[in-house]
């Protein structure tokens, strides 16, 4: 078992920390929030008052941080110094492919073997431990890397050096933005003609239109399995962070001259349900703002 500095208990963090504690690993976790850090103590994490304390003699550090500049900040100032140069880095933050990049050449830079792997699979995956892991690095931070994660996983996929994983991620996302805008299009565009929201299901999950927004996280309430949109759209995987990723993506197919015109229209549509103050609420909660049943919160 492994001396675990976690940093960043967040939604996503605050589910995966408390795994690494029940499989045996010593986690000490440091976050801003304190209500976040009682709750991790209380799930078998131990308490650090900073990051340089979570870091002291730690065998790994993961962080799962909001944004690169957090995560640059976090590592160059926080961690490189602070944890022993015989630690593993993982970074399971989603950010651009770049930061990712620069951030593991610094790590490299001063002796430490680091990942970049973001995640797939949302909130309740977080806390049952089954999200997907998008890994990228050189093989031998991966074979170090590979245990270490197996208690937060479903799945480990190497995807390839530096950065791979950031990529993966993007790309993923995309199609996952793009499939469920569409996803709830046709069905708003069923309901208003006159077809019933379960027997579309029924049909579309079993026929060409069939998609893992359809079939596991059905956005229309009451059909499907039980997904956040029977919750009032709430506790899944938050449409700013949705649009967050699709802006991502656009600006990697800018740096690379590559025009994504369906991922555009996405990016769009998130844009408008974010800004209608949408963005705390799952990603499929869009399909108010198709149907036009979409109320901002008060004091938005």
């Amino acid at each position: 078992m492994a001396r675990i500095a976690f940093i960043g208990l967040g939604h996503m963090g605050g589910g995966m920390a408390p795994n690494l504690a029940k499989a045996g690993h010593e986690v000490r976790a440091f976050d801003l929030s304190e209500e976040a850090l009682a709750k991790a103590a209380e799930q078998g994490c131990g308490r650090a008052d900073s990051t340089e304390e979570a870091c002291v003699d730690a065998e790994v550090v993961i962080t799962m941080l909001p944004a690169a500049t957090h995560v640059l900040d976090v590592y160059r100032n926080h961690v490189f110094g602070n944890a022993p140069p015989s630690a593993l880095l993982i970074d399971c933050s989603t950010i651009d492919v770049g930061s990712a990049r620069t951030v593991e050449e610094e790590a490299g830079a001063k002796g430490y073997e680091m990942v970049d792997a973001p995640v797939s699979g949302g909130i309740a995956a977080a806390a049952a431990g089954s999200l997907a892991f998008m890994v990228g690095g050189s093989p031998e931070a991966f074979t170090r890397a590979k245990p270490i994660i197996e208690p937060m996983a479903k799945a480990v996929i190497h995807a390839g050096g530096a950065g791979a994983g950031q990529a993966a991620k993007i790309c993923n996302n995309l199609i996952l933005g793009a499939t469920m805008a569409v996803t709830c299009e046709a069905f708003v565009l069923a309901q208003k003609l006159g077809l019933d929201p379960q027997v579309f299901f029924d049909i579309s999950s079993q026929a060409s239109g069939q998609s893992w927004s359809m079939t596991t996280y059905c956005p229309v309430p009451g059909v499907g399995p039980k997904t956040p949109a029977d919750n009032d759209y709430e506790g899944g995987f938050a449409a700013a962070l949705m649009l967050k990723d699709l802006k991502l993506a656009m600006e990697a197919a800018s740096q690379v001259g590559l025009e994504l015109e369906m991922g555009e229209e996405a990016e769009e549509e998130y844009s408008k349900f974010v800004d209608g103050g949408g963005g705390n609420k799952d990603f499929s909660a869009i399909i108010k703002m198709i149907d036009g049943s979409w109320k901002a919160p008060d004091g938005q």
